[in-house]
């Protein structure tokens, strides 16, 4: 099937056709003719496979024909939800590219930045709004924000959105927006929560599923090293350098080991730099484009950051930290072994973090291959040396408080009536009487 065979009009088939698209995905083939039926739609595809045209494609061919003239007022027809700045940026993109010879016309607002700018473009029209929540529901209540003209709503990410704690956000959202509206849903896996999710708000949607739930990139090469996390910066130096990698993705799992990876590696000669929620909206984006543009050889980022990031031909991701959650997991590897290309996804397994790669194991139904032979595997002499040394230490510690009472007793007794007696009593607070007549229990 090509995209001509999907009854698209010739504005969307010509821009398609300047990004050298001929044939759609898996996920594009079945949903573009559900969303131009008006259909309500639940799509299941890992990340990666192109999720984002799937719904752009035919919304934007949709839209063409309501928005007509350039100069005809602007409404919000779409309404585009996601979970973070990256993805909403990336997705704005998207409607960019597909929708260049169009009249529509697409603004991304989210939080982190001021709000001026994007208040003004409202106020000039738009027909595609894409927002992260917390932003939108902002913006709505100081009276910016008019859905009652809206045609489509799109869920994106919804998954990661449940995972973030935006459910209650999304519901609000929801109700926000005309009952007639066609909602879309896509996500990279499909827990229960979703599926009550669509449930709750879609109409007899329709389900596809281009891929097993939480499945991985085919093309995908994934490796994993049992190493001490003390070690880990030090095996991931070792691995840049000896095994030349170059435009690496990194993970981490919290915002200040994003930073120390990254103060590590520069300390070593290796041009690095971190995105994560604590980095202004500017620097993260100044970032991520020094990575694009090849600038700097490695980015780390958090997990916030994992869907928001689209690079093509990104050739390693390495997991720093495993993720606790291990749909995390697929989505961080999903950024390499894009599009048909290859990709290798290395992860860094601690002791501490043997269960998250067992749970990882158990949800792609394989078995992660274990490189030996590195110069940093688990130190098993040195944990039983400190377990030995534990009671060595408590030992010598009761030892000395027995010497200790066994040399107060020998002072007590060797000072028959002196002082010590006259101190013992002093600092007892009951008297005679009471001691006589105390009971013991053990």
């Amino acid at each position: 099937m090509k995209f001509e065979d999907l009854n698209l009009l010739k504005n969307i088939q010509h821009a398609l056709a300047d990004q050298g698209y001929e044939e759609p995905t898996p996920i594009q083939q079945q949903a573009i003719p559900v969303i131009l039926n008006d259909k309500d739609l639940v799509g299941c595809a890992q990340t990666g496979t192109g999720k984002t045209a799937a719904f752009a494609i035919p919304i934007l061919n949709q839209l063409h024909r309501i928005v007509g003239s350039a100069k005809k007022v602007k409404r919000i027809r779409t309404l585009v939800i996601t979970p973070t700045r990256e993805l909403a940026l990336q997705i704005g993109e998207s409607f960019d590219t597909y929708g260049k010879y169009t009249n529509v016309r697409q603004l991304t607002i989210f939080g982190g930045v001021n709000q001026v700018t994007q208040t003004d473009q409202l106020k000039k029209g738009v027909d595609v709004l894409i927002a992260t929540p917390g932003r939108l529901l902002d913006l709505h209540k100081q009276g910016f924000i008019n859905l009652d003209y809206l045609h489509h709503l799109v869920l994106d990410e919804a998954d990661q959105m449940l995972d973030m704690g935006f459910i209650n956000d999304v519901k609000k959202i929801i109700k926000l927006t005309p009952d007639n509206r066609q909602t879309l849903l896509f996500s990279a896996t499909m827990p229960i929560a979703i599926r009550e999710l669509a449930d709750t708000f879609l109409t007899e949607p329709e389900y596809i599923s281009v891929a097993p739930i939480s499945s991985t990139a085919e093309r995908v090469k994934q490796q994993v090293y049992h190493v001490d996390k003390t070690n880990k910066r030090k095996l991931l130096y070792h691995l840049i350098r000896n095994e030349n990698l170059s435009n690496v993705l990194v993970f981490t799992r919290t915002k200040h080991g994003a930073d120390n990876v990254v103060k590590a590696l520069k300390k070593n000669g290796i041009e690095a730099g971190a995105i994560h929620g604590d980095k202004s909206q500017n620097t993260r984006v100044k970032m991520l484009n020094a990575f694009k543009n090849k600038e700097i050889a490695v980015l780390v980022a958090t997990d916030i950051a994992a869907r928001g990031i689209d690079i093509d031909n990104l050739p390693y991701v390495i997991n720093f930290d495993l993720p606790n959650i291990p749909e995390t997991y697929v989505h961080r590897i999903g950024r390499t072994g894009r599009a048909g290309n290859e990709g290798l996804a290395i992860s860094f397994c601690g002791k501490d973090e043997l269960t998250y790669l067992k749970d990882i194991q158990k949800l792609i139904r394989l078995q992660i291959k274990v490189i030996d032979g590195h110069p940093y595997p688990y130190q098993e002499n040195a944990d039983k040396e400190e377990e030995s040394k534990k009671p060595a230490g408590n030992n010598r510690n009761s030892n000395n408080r027995n010497n200790n009472r066994s040399n107060s007793n020998k002072g007590g007794s060797s000072n028959k009536g002196g002082s010590s007696n006259t101190s013992k009593k002093s600092k007892s607070r009951k008297s005679t009487a009471s001691k006589k007549k105390k009971k013991r229990w053990y």
